[in-house]
């Protein structure tokens, strides 16, 4: 009986949080489907009414929409690609012993808590930038012409940002694993006459397994809506060279005005970033279930 009323407390204290967080979910989204069959244009308020699908099918018709698609893949790709392999090759550098390295993985850890605005000004101006830029002035050391990173490999460019900001919980969550290895078995592979790739190969890389897929989900999901490094770095050029979904969404909301083709960009976002996380964790879940 004391159990019951324990658990009936504990749902009403819970209640607030969670009908606050439904509404907060539910009610933004409720308006972006109703404003994304309208017609609804800051710049010609006269023209109103319902729209129909005529919002989704102007947005997919758009010229720059497969190309936002594409973009968005490759950079949610490119990061993947990077943060797991940067980030197995960090983790068993930090699994070794040195002088410092409860300072090292503080250090390691850090850039994934800094803001995304914060990272993308910090590489556009002290980092790429071709005139005043770190690796402008490595390159003048060298001898070279600096070369500059923004106008001339824009995608690659974020992609390494992005990368960036991501890499430390890849690392984090891939080191928490290597760490659970079983090191007697190393040993007695060693002992084998296992080298050091066999162990990895066959040891290493199958237990880390389940670490990677979960790494690779979660990010995956929030690399399909990366925005801010875009924003601040390029502005989606040189032409549409970075132009992703999320900043398509942007320019056509909130430079076009178009609420109700903005709002139908949201939802085709959506649905596209759940038809991705489904495949994503139709494989993941095969693979932790092996």
């Amino acid at each position: 009986m004391a159990t019951q009323h324990s658990r009936l407390a504990a749902r009403i204290m819970v209640a607030p949080s969670v009908l606050l967080l439904f509404l907060w979910m539910i009610v933004p989204l409720l308006a972006t489907i109703w404003f994304s069959f309208q017609n609804y244009n800051l710049l010609n308020p006269m023209l109103t009414g319902f729209a129909g699908f005529n919002n989704y099918y102007y947005f997919v018709t758009d010229v720059a929409f497969w190309g936002a698609v594409l973009h968005t893949l490759q950079i949610v790709l490119g990061v993947l690609f990077i943060t797991v392999i940067g980030g197995i090759a960090l983790a068993l550098l930090l699994d070794r012993p040195f002088w410092g390295q409860g300072i090292v993985r503080v250090l390691m850890i850090a850039p994934f808590f800094v803001m995304p605005t914060v990272s993308a000004l910090v590489w556009k101006n002290m980092f790429m930038n071709p005139v005043n830029g770190m690796f402008a002035h490595i390159a003048k050391g060298l001898g070279l012409q600096p070369y500059d990173f923004l106008a001339q490999a824009p995608l690659l460019s974020v992609i390494l940002i992005v990368a960036w900001q991501w890499l430390p919980f890849a690392t984090l969550i891939l080191l928490t694993s290597l760490q659970s290895l079983d090191s007697e078995q190393m040993e007695a592979a060693e002992m084998d006459g296992a080298g050091w790739w066999s162990r990895f190969i066959y040891l290493t890389v199958p237990h880390l397994t389940r670490a990677i897929t979960v790494v690779i989900l979660i990010q995956t999901i929030f690399l399909l809506s990366v925005f801010a490094e875009i924003f601040v770095t390029t502005n989606g050029g040189p032409g549409t060279a970075t132009t992703t979904i999320t900043y398509l969404v942007y320019v056509q909301s909130l430079l076009n005005y178009d609420v109700g083709g903005g709002s139908a960009g949201g939802i085709i976002a959506v649905i596209l970033a759940n038809i991705v996380a489904f495949f994503v964790m139709r494989m993941i879940g095969k693979n932790l279930e092996a």
